[in-house]
């Protein structure tokens, strides 16, 4: 049996156990070398995780299966957001206590560019989009979020499907989305809708004036700066344009059923990449290089998903009961954050005076 043949069998059978995945002594490895690697990350016993919290992505479900494969390694986390993590890091860089970080990918750069991350390619690195990683592997994606419309089809009898159909007079008073000046999402939305009117990621005027055209239309509820998301829940927002994730969550884990639809509009959307890096002279850089490439083999991936959250790497084979709550969607385009960082300035100034917004 060959080499990639072996790997998918082993991953395909750990998918179906989950957390009850073999430890990796019994069973064949799902990268060549995982086992060595995990005999000199036993010797360091640890591998502290910056910003992981367990209830976002499905890190609690990532733990459970890492530590099942890994006896003999304790996992430790927190959850201090991904600006705090980069802060955090470079207040401790001459006594680093992280051994990985994770953070949305603009923090990545930012980690870089204050040269507290270390380079490192884990397995699958290659198959990712370029803007989806640093060349040298000083960060890279693991998943991303994907701006959708989260319709509540008891308030909405014409599900929309795509932002030209946004556009019509019955979904008045209807629509609403974070505040892109103070957001992440709402920076990413705005990359969203530019993509669906046309425009590049350094051609931002489409999108400017089809969110001009939203407003006056009439059929914005409300632009927010914070998450709306209990108040979704609670059924009192129609239309909210946000992450995929936020919407699927709604409908799957807190139980509102066929009374949420999840679209992603057909013309295009944006993927957001979340990446991790390994902390440069963190004290256990082997159990952490073992941590990110857990998190990249197809187990990991699938774990993700699981989550609500789309994998980075292309092509990995997504556990059944997921496949159908993330459909392939081919119109979502990568959103390149080294370009997004640099247009913030004028997606802010652009917003504003398209929308009216004060």
């Amino acid at each position: 049996m060959n080499l990639d043949r072996r790997q998918a069998l082993a991953a395909t059978a750990l998918l179906a156990g989950g957390a009850f995945a073999q430890p990796v002594a019994d069973s064949p490895e799902l990268y060549p070398g995982e086992k060595a690697l995990y005999e000199a990350a036993r010797k360091e016993g640890m591998v502290v995780s910056f910003d992981t919290g367990p209830t976002w992505a499905n890190w609690a479900a990532e733990f459970a299966a890492f530590k099942k494969r890994y006896p003999g390694i304790e996992l430790v986390y927190n959850d201090i957001g991904s600006a705090a993590t980069v802060v955090a890091l470079d207040k401790a860089r001459n006594r680093p206590q992280a051994d990985t970080a994770y953070y949305f990918a603009a923090s990545g750069i930012d980690a870089a560019a204050k040269d507290v991350v270390a380079p490192f390619k884990p397995v699958n690195f290659d198959k990712l989009p370029a803007v989806f990683r640093d060349p040298e592997g000083r960060w890279f994606t693991i998943h991303t979020l994907t701006i959708a419309f989260i319709v509540n089809t008891k308030l909405v009898k014409d599900v929309p499907g795509s932002w030209a159909e946004l556009l019509d007079a019955r979904y008045k008073n209807s629509v609403v989305y974070l505040d892109p000046r103070s957001t992440g999402v709402g920076q990413v939305l705005v990359f969203a809708a530019n993509f669906g009117a046309g425009g590049e990621m350094t051609q931002l005027q489409p999108g400017f004036d089809y969110l001009g055209k939203l407003h006056r239309a009439g059929n914005v509820l409300r632009v927010l700066g914070t998450t709306p998301y209990a108040q979704f829940v609670k059924g009192e927002i129609p239309i909210w344009i946000s992450y995929e994730n936020d919407g699927l969550k709604a409908k799957y884990t807190d139980g509102l059923g066929d009374s949420v639809a999840v679209v992603i509009p057909k013309e295009a959307s944006a993927a957001a990449p979340y990446g991790i890096s390994l902390v440069k002279n963190g004290p256990n850089p082997n159990a952490g290089k073992l941590w990110l490439n857990f998190v990249m083999t197809e187990l990991g991936q699938g774990i993700f998903a699981e989550g609500f959250v789309r994998p980075a790497v292309p092509g990995v084979k997504l556990p059944a009961d997921v496949v159908n709550r993330l459909p392939p969607a081919p119109q979502v385009r990568p959103l390149d954050v080294r370009t997004a960082a640099a247009e913030k300035a004028q997606v802010d100034k652009g917003w504003v005076a398209a929308t009216g917004t004060k």
